[in-house]
Order: C-alpha cells, then structure tokens, then sequence
C-alpha cells in the first residue's frame, strides 16, 4: 500500500515511548493529507500514513461502497485485511512495537479503523475515529476489554447521523472497550476544537507515565 512512514522524532526519550499512528484519511484524500493532525495529536509518535487502494471517480478510498452511506460489505472485509497484513509487514520493515500502534482515521478512513477493530482481534491499541459510520451490522465483535476509543461526531452531520454515532459507541461498549464521544454542533467537517478534544484524550488515555 502506497503510504509514508515518519520514525520517532529523535527529541523523542525513550522514557516517554508513545504508539506509533496509524493515519487513515478520507475519501479522495491521501498519505499526506493528516500529518498535520499526527503532529498535533502526538508529536513524538512514530508516523505510518497510508493511502487508501479503492478509487472512486479517482477518489482513493480504503473500500468500494455501493451508493452513499452504503457499504460494498464484501470489499471492507478484504480490504480490512489488506491493511491489517499490511500492518504487520510495516511493523518487521520498520521496527515499529506491532502491538502499539492507534488509528487516527477521518470518515471513510475512520471507518476502515473501526472495521479494523471489528474483525480482527488486537489489531490496534486505540482509535481516535472522527466522524466514523457502523462498518457492518449483526456480526460478533472480539473482545475489546478496556480499549480506548475516541469517537469525534457532529450533532448536525447529514453523512454519520448522531445515532449512528451513538450505536456505533453501543457496539463498542458491549465489546468491552472504553469509549469517550465528543460531540460538535456541527457537520462533518473536522473541528479545531475536536482535534484539541482528541489531542487531549490522547495525552490522558495512550500516553505512558
């Protein structure tokens, strides 16, 4: 997959290691598109930003969808395998702890994250997920037990209604994982005010002592 890895700033100590991000954009958006966020987010995390495989009008997305809001189900499944193998072969290329890695994905790729987190087991350490969508419906999630999610929703976002949202932090809750929605009173845009809210749950919830 077409992506770009950025290594752990060397101002980084070795005593405050944080996960390395995995950043995941939305449609017709590419690996450089959330850097910008990486650095706001977690300025000393290591950095694997990656290109979406599926194009859409030559939009790059993660997974073929069959109509707005409508997800091609079969295609997310291979696709959210595609990027979980390709996590592991970026993890023994780079170097990168395989088992600290957490997605920071932005609608269509916050949707990848969180397919990521329903079908394969210890895929991810965390998620920050801004305006994320239910990638699928009536299927059995792993255990999630303590994971810590951020999800990033708006309360007049025509794409990811707010109940949506709240269903998609139900699922996740039953799955163990331990959940903080922030909420703006606006669309789908990304907010200044929802990356500091995210920026700030991560400092409280990924970063280690």
């Amino acid at each position: 997959m077409k992506h770009i890895f950025k290594p752990t700033p060397a101002r980084a100590s070795s005593e405050a290691a944080a996960p390395t991000l995995l950043l995941l954009h939305g449609t017709g958006g590419t690996e450089r598109d959330l850097l910008p966020l990486a650095e706001r987010i977690s300025p000393t995390s290591a950095v694997l930003s990656v290109r979406g495989n599926v194009l859409e009008n030559g939009m790059p997305r993660f997974f073929r969808r069959l109509a707005m809001g409508v997800f091609d189900e079969a295609d997310l499944v291979l696709r959210t395998k595609e990027l979980h193998d390709f996590l592991d072969e970026a993890s023994s290329q780079y170097g990168f702890d395989r088992r600290q890695v957490v997605a920071v994905g932005y609608s269509n790729g916050a949707n990848i994250a969180a397919s990521l987190l329903f079908h394969h087991a210890g895929a991810l350490s965390g998620a920050i997920l801004h305006h994320p969508m239910v990638p699928r419906r009536g299927v059995p999630l792993p255990e999630m037990t303590e994971l810590p999610v951020f999800i990033g929703a708006g309360r007049n976002d025509a794409m990811c209604k707010p109940e949506e949202t709240e269903e998609l932090e139900g699922l996740f809750r039953g799955a163990g994982a331990q959940v903080h929605v922030h909420w703006e009173p606006y669309g789908h845009q990304l907010t200044e005010t929802e990356v500091l809210a995210a920026s700030e749950w991560f400092q409280n919830h990924l970063l280690k002592d």
